[in-house]
């Protein structure tokens, strides 16, 4: 969940994508290249689109790759274009001096594109750090032997405790970040804005990373990348129904929604949640909610239907799995759903740890036949399409 302390007009995201990809062997800047069906700096983008704390995106490109940029972002907008220097340090520079121009800001989170996989709980957390230190990077350990090398000859162990992995978005303050830059002497390379900031003599608070966070560098990447859609693809769906009745409060998609009847049920009565929880765990071969949460069980009477979504969507991922899209549509003559659409998508996109462009969720009637078309209750139908490996 993100931190409503962290106000959603202080925070600019930076995404550098100005390399030409020399070591990826594509023959293209390897931003543009293609990962699981799409071009590699979309997902970056569209993750910062999705979080309710960014304010302002900011995409440092390549002098003449205006039109791949173009092509990638089909859809998508909200964003401002930058065009970058000669070395990573001078697109950085570039990106602040344009946000400089705009107004400034209070916080940046600087991002390589190269890191397609970028989660809100990521995001979340440099931005919860943000509130209280001046960076924070997200790291993870290293798990590997280490060692050092002696010539072409294995030298000594390293203490892997003291030895980890820096991952981006890399998150500061702005104003001293601008500073920190212009004080980094011209002409040393910098690998990352950490060490720019740190060499300032500011600290830099660390947050735990992610795995899927991994850079795009090389071939063999983008080859892997090949194999993954490869995985076994699974389709799941679900079907529930729960009745109108006076006196309950009707949840929908995680919202309750003002009515003059609620749905009846165990737990919050949540059909379209409900619906979602099956399909998810027909994916991955788990059953259905009534399995996991019967409702002979009391600890589950009243319980907020997010839960069995989230479990779901944890089977799922503890399985080896990844959530492509889901698709529901809730069948019902009233309430209306579309004024409530878009913040069913967000409710659940979070609850899975997925962009919102991966989450559907439509409403029809039945032309006022059957009982939803009598308006003694409400159904809602779902599909789940995952990969696992």
């Amino acid at each position: 969940m993100s931190d409503s302390s962290v106000s959603s007009q202080q925070n600019h995201a930076l995404i550098v994508a100005a390399g030409q990809g020399a070591r990826s062997g594509l023959g293209q800047p390897k931003q543009y290249a293609q990962i699981n069906g799409q071009p590699m700096i979309r997902y970056s983008v569209a993750s910062f689109l999705d979080h309710p704390d960014i304010s302002k995106i900011w995409i440092v490109i390549g002098s003449g790759q205006e039109q791949q940029l173009d092509e990638a972002m089909v859809g998508l907008s909200g964003y401002e274009v930058v065009i970058g220097g000669a070395t990573r340090q001078d697109s950085v520079r570039n990106g602040l001096s344009a946000i400089a121009a705009s107004g400034g800001a209070k916080n940046v989170l600087i991002h390589d594109a190269a890191r397609p996989y970028l989660s809100d709980t990521i995001i979340d957390r440099l931005l919860r750090s943000l509130t209280v230190e001046a960076a924070a990077i997200p790291v993870l350990p290293t798990i590997d032997t280490t060692i050092n090398l002696d010539g072409e000859y294995a030298g000594d162990t390293l203490d892997r405790s003291q030895l980890w992995r820096v991952q981006t978005p890399q998150a500061f303050d702005f104003d001293k970040l601008v500073k920190a830059h212009t004080i980094w002497p011209a002409g040393k390379g910098a690998t990352d804005d950490a060490q720019v900031f740190r060499a300032a003599g500011h600290k830099i608070a660390v947050v735990e990373g992610d795995e899927a966070l991994k850079k795009y560098t090389t071939a063999s990447d983008f080859a892997a990348s090949s194999e993954e859609n490869m995985a076994q693809i699974r389709t799941g769906m679900g079907f529930d129904v729960h009745q109108l009745a006076s006196g309950e409060e009707l949840w929908l998609g995680g919202l309750k929604i003002d009515h003059d009847k609620g749905l009846a049920g165990h737990s919050d009565a949540d059909v379209l949640l409900h619906a979602l929880t099956d399909a998810l765990l027909g994916a991955a071969g788990m059953g259905d909610v009534g399995d996991h949460f019967p409702p002979s069980d009391p600890q589950w009477r009243g319980a907020s239907s997010d839960k069995f979504v989230e479990f779901a969507a944890s089977v799922i991922k503890q399985k080896g799995g990844r959530i492509n899209n889901v698709d529901m549509t809730v069948i019902c003559e009233a309430p209306k759903i579309k004024p409530h659409r878009e913040a069913m998508r967000k409710n659940i996109a979070k609850m899975l740890d997925v962009s919102v462009d991966q989450v559907s969720v439509k409403a029809t009637t039945t032309e006022r036949l059957g009982f939803t078309g009598r308006r003694e209750g409400i159904a809602a139908q779902a599909i789940a399409t995952i990969t696992m490996e």
